[in-house]
This record gives structure tokens, sequence and C-alpha cells, in this order.
């Protein structure tokens, strides 16, 4: 009997309760079609930058700056970025900047013939060097002496 009431509980927790999404045939979170899923930040176009400014400019009376950022959806801190980007680099200031690090330039070819050139003569010196001190080293155990070269003014 006990067995029985244990099946019984194995069983329903297995099968979907009413109410469940799987029973009832929909998704088990479907997302809120009004709330982005994550937020954006805002991207605003160099010519509309100056579109609003030059509109913030034309109005001389109180409030109609504050009814032009209510009705774009805009901060006064919007319109004093531009102004000092505008004041700073002219209308080319307004256009965004590219983020992240800055591009690495490409090395051109003779650069990178020359690299190549560089390693060739760096490992002609390495053997070259080893040549010599092995000559240096035959010629100690050998006992005979060397003939040191006069240095020119250069070569000090």
């Amino acid at each position: 009997m006990a067995d029985d009431r244990m099946d019984e509980r194995i069983e329903a927790q297995g099968r979907p309760r009413e109410g469940d999404p799987e029973r009832s045939g929909g998704s088990p979170s479907r997302p809120d079609p009004e709330v982005p899923e994550r937020a954006r930040r805002r991207q605003f176009s160099a010519a509309y930058k100056e579109r609003i400014l030059r509109e913030a400019d034309r109005y001389r009376r109180p409030g109609e700056i504050g009814a032009l950022l209510r009705r774009e959806g805009l901060y006064s801190s919007h319109l004093s970025a531009w102004r000092k980007q505008r004041r700073e680099r002219g209308a080319a200031g307004l256009a965004g900047k590219k983020r992240g690090p800055a591009a690495k330039p490409k090395r051109s070819a003779r650069e990178v013939q020359l690299e190549r050139e560089n390693r060739a003569l760096q490992k002609k010196l390495a053997k070259a060097e080893m040549i010599i001190d092995f000559q240096k080293k035959v010629h100690e155990l050998l006992g005979i002496p060397l003939r040191r070269p006069e240095l020119d003014e250069d070569d000090s």
C-alpha cells in the first residue's frame, strides 16, 4: 500500500499540472513585447544634431527650448555637449566617433621587406660572431697569439 502511494507521487511529479506552460501549449516564459530585452544607447546623426541646434538657436522666448527638448525626448545636456562639439570642431565634430581602440596602421610592403632583410642580416651576424668566437678559442688552445688590428677612429 505504501508502495502504491509512492508510485502515485512519482507519477504525479512527472505529469504536467494544470496551468503549466507545457500543458497549455504555451512557451515556458514569453517575454513582454513592450519591454526591450536590453537597453540601448541612443545614437543621433550629425544632421539631426545640427537641425536641433539650429532650431534651438532660433528660439528666444522662455520655455521654447524646453518644449523642443520635451518634443524630441532630449535633455539639456545633449544641447550643451553638441554645442561644445560644434564650437571645438565645427560641423564635423557633431559626427559620432568610432568607439574602441584606434586601428593599427597597416605596414607598407617596403617596411615588411626591410624587416625581413633585417632578420636575415641578424642571423648572418650571429653566425659570423659564433665563427669568430670559435676561432678565438682555437687560437687560445693552440697558443697562437692573435693579431690585434689597428682601430680606426670610426671603430672605437
